[in-house]
């Protein structure tokens, strides 16, 4: 919209250098570079100059034209052979030299200049001034504006464009109010800074104490308003407007399209005198914003001129709504493609899952941003190919690109899915470095990475030093607590959660209610089922249904769990008959499961899962005949069992173990290792699980099909190759097994090690013969 108006926007000083920077952007380091010296401050205007011939004087002008002719084109080298040849100079030639220098972002040449310079005139002052403000050198600025021999209107909008530029709109009106002489700049920088820092109520009391405004202003108070979603406002503001011009159009049309009312935005759209691209495009983006995309590319069409923006909303219109097909033509079509465009094509990609054509796009750019980067790395990580993610965070680092918060956010979901806790902490230890880790965006993405890398304890410290914590943050910590088997430290941070005045949210009750099952914590997860609408206002939904159906199965209340299940406000879904049919097993209930693996087949007949789970509720029944039944009815729906695998890291390196595996190059040292804890874990009483073996075979054999399962294979490198004293952490992705659940137990009694296992449900956190979860799981 071309309604956001900045100081610069609302100034036409022939110091540019004074509005360089984004009005809205903080002080940083205001004192930390060097102030004007004493000398500076306390040189004496000299006396006047000698006369000169005319002939003189002509040569000085052409040598101050080559001076700055020379620092247009970034020769500041040049500019200064030219300045020391000279046989005599001005007060000009050495203001061509500070201006040059800043213009060229030589800040400290340009000092040095000012402070050799022998007659310094008002523009001297005022140039160097403009130098300290842009390089947002405010502490220096000051002294040296206090110091002034003589000041005009434009050193002090100098020193009120520097407040105001970094957010000290209360210095900047005090600026405003000591100024002996105020002009249009002065005015509009004041008005311009109170709109850009939200001060709506200032600006509209200092906008009706003055009459005669330029259009400028109008427009800059009535696209505050619009920011703010105050329409009728806006809408008061434009029609007092005297005059009108194209900017004023735009900005009320645009009000109206963001905030829905795209029938009186089309209505002001027809009554707009003249019409420029920005005027279309406005209504275009209203309607790409409220969904009506059939609308917006009718207009699109009919626009007599197309600018990037307008081909990036029709195109942004598309991908939101998933039409990639559409999104790729209009792409591929557009002659005038900016950066933004790649971007907004490979964000589409990579949210539709199409990480291949993201990837192809990412290729082919030209020039790539922060953001092009973010897109990709991001991509990645959703898509579960964490490590590929995770390369090109290192290649974006290498390539110099200046890494943003979300490329850092994405890396850490990345190192959170394949559980590579030590780069996990080598990109925190870097967001310290950089200065990046305040806040709710980045401590939650933390958070969540320590949570799902098995470091809860590292997870808590961090969420205790977010200070300003959003619902994401309480609800990542309960839900962590929960996958942990913590279900009273879920409960504790629960209970903190309402006393810090946060509303918990259907999130929030989900996690609960599933610390609740994870821990059998029955009567407290019935009361917060039940009393959720009263004291929450959250109804009840599938999520919620299915952790209360879980919490009662696993009890043994599979009458209740059923009942549940009729009595719920809507059909039940394959996940909470998933539930239904774990707890059936759980529990030996064969035919409770056949029923509830059967309306699962019919709702998802590729799950894998469920197909597994019924059979090992056979083969637990010994129902040998019904475990072949299930695998020949896989083999004839085409469903593939997908394989187990588990994996760690170790040394910066992640080692993925699958079951048998033949391919690992210390399988030698590995299978040698755990043939000796097969010994030791039966002389301290382990049995093995065979009735979970799938197939009719000799119990010692199916004693020898369990023994490599790639979760003790794992297991079994982390002793070997993690120093004592340190937790092994081994992710699977398919649920633990009984039996390795079992053998883990009592390999962390016999070495003596803290084993922290992630499967695809929850934690369980191994040590001393014990696991967290109480074996409730």
């Amino acid at each position: 919209m071309r309604g956001n108006y900045s100081f610069r926007q609302l100034s036409s000083t022939s110091y540019r250098s004074l509005q360089n920077e984004p009005i809205n952007k903080k002080l940083q380091n205001a004192t930390k570079t060097s102030t004007p010296s004493k000398k500076t401050l306390t040189q004496k205007r000299s006396e006047p100059k000698n006369k000169k011939s005319a002939s003189s004087d002509s040569e000085i002008v052409k040598w101050n034209m080559s001076i700055t002719t020379h620092m247009r084109n970034g020769q500041w080298e040049s500019a200064l052979q030219v300045f020391n040849s000279m046989p005599r100079r001005s007060s000009v030639s050495y203001n061509a030299m500070i201006s040059g220098y800043l213009s060229n972002d030589k800040f400290g040449l340009a000092r040095d200049m000012f402070e050799k310079m022998p007659d310094r005139d008002l523009v001297s002052w005022n140039v160097m001034l403009s130098g300290y403000v842009r390089n947002r050198n405010l502490g220096a600025a000051r002294v040296l504006f206090d110091q002034m021999p003589e000041r005009d209107v434009v050193s002090w909008n100098a020193m009120l464009s520097g407040y105001a530029q970094n957010g000290y709109v209360d210095e900047a009106r005090k600026i405003f109010d000591r100024m002996p002489d105020k002009n249009e700049i002065s005015w509009n920088g004041l008005l311009s800074t109170y709109v850009q820092n939200g001060r709506i109520e200032e600006a509209c009391r200092l906008f009706e104490s003055k009459e005669d405004w330029e259009v400028v202003s109008w427009n800059c108070l009535m696209g505050g308003y619009v920011k703010r979603k105050r329409l009728v406002d806006a809408r008061r503001l434009f029609d007092q407007m005297p005059m009108r011009d194209e900017i004023s159009w735009n900005t009320i049309v645009t009000g109206y399209a963001q905030n829905g009312e795209l029938s009186e935005a089309r209505r002001l759209f027809e009554e707009s005198p003249s019409r420029d691209v920005f005027t279309w495009t406005a209504l275009v983006s209203g309607y790409v914003q409220n969904g009506m995309l059939d609308e917006a590319r009718r207009v699109f069409d009919e626009m007599p001129e197309k600018n990037e923006v307008s081909w990036n909303a029709m195109i942004a219109g598309y991908v939101q709504c998933k039409r990639m097909d559409t999104a790729r033509d209009l792409f591929e079509a557009m002659p005038c493609r900016n950066i933004s465009s790649w971007n907004t094509m490979i964000t589409g990609y990579a949210q539709s899952g199409d990480i291949s054509q993201a990837r192809n796009l990412f290729d082919r750019m030209s020039q790539r941003d922060s953001i092009s980067w973010a897109a990709i790395i991001a991509g990645y990580a959703q898509s579960g190919h964490g490590e590929e993610a995770l390369h090109l965070f290192v290649k974006m680092k290498r390539n110099g690109e200046r890494l943003n918060r979300s490329a850092f956010t994405c890396s850490l979901s990345a190192c959170a899915d394949i559980a590579a806790l030590e780069l996990g902490k080598q990109l925190h230890g870097r967001l310290v470095k950089a200065g990046l880790e305040t806040g709710c965006y980045v401590g939650n993405a933390l958070l969540a990475m320590y949570c799902k890398c098995g470091s809860i304890d590292e997870a808590y410290d961090i969420f205790e030093e977010i200070s300003e914590k959003d619902v994401v943050s309480w609800n990542t910590m309960i839900a962590g607590y929960a996958r942990h088997g913590f279900g009273k430290e879920a409960m504790t941070v629960f209970e903190s959660m309402k006393t810090a005045g946060i509303k918990p949210d259907d999130v929030t009750m989900v996690g609960v209610l599933s610390a609740c099952s994870h821990t059998g914590l029955l009567d407290k997860g019935t009361e917060y089922f039940y009393s959720m609408n009263c004291d929450y206002g959250i109804t009840a939904n599938s999520k919620h249904y299915t952790c209360m159906i879980d919490l009662l199965g696993r009890a043994g209340r599979l009458d209740e769990a059923q009942n549940l299940m009729r009595n719920m406000p809507f059909e039940p879904d394959a996940a909470t008959w998933g539930a239904l049919l774990g707890a059936s097993r759980i529990h030996g209930n064969t035919e409770l499961g056949e029923k509830a693996a059967k309306i699962i087949f019919e709702m998802e007949p590729d799950n894998s899962g469920m197909y597994v789970l019924l059979s090992n509720l056979y083969a637990a029944s010994g129902r040998w005949g019904d475990v072949s039944r299930m695998r020949l009815k896989m083999r004839d729906n085409g469903v593939k069992k997908v394989p187990g695998y588990s994996w760690l890291e170790v040394e910066n390196m992640v080692h993925t173990f699958s079951v048998g595996d033949s391919f690992h190059p210390e399988k030698g040292r590995i299978y040698a290792f755990l043939e000796e804890l097969d010994l030791k874990m039966k002389l301290d009483g382990y049995v093995s699980s065979t009735k979970l073996v799938l197939h009719d075979v000799e119990e010692e054999e199916k004693e020898h099909m369990l023994k490599y399962h790639s979760e003790k294979l794992a297991v079994a490198f982390g002793i070997l190759s993690i120093p004592a004293g340190r937790p092994i952490r081994v992710m699977k992705n398919l649920r633990v097994c009984e039996d390795c659940h079992n053998a883990i137990k009592h390999i962390s009694k016999i070495e003596g090690r803290l084993i922290i296992l992630r499967d695809s449900h929850r934690f369980h956190h191994f040590s001393g013969g014990s696991c967290s979860c109480g074996d409730y799981w």
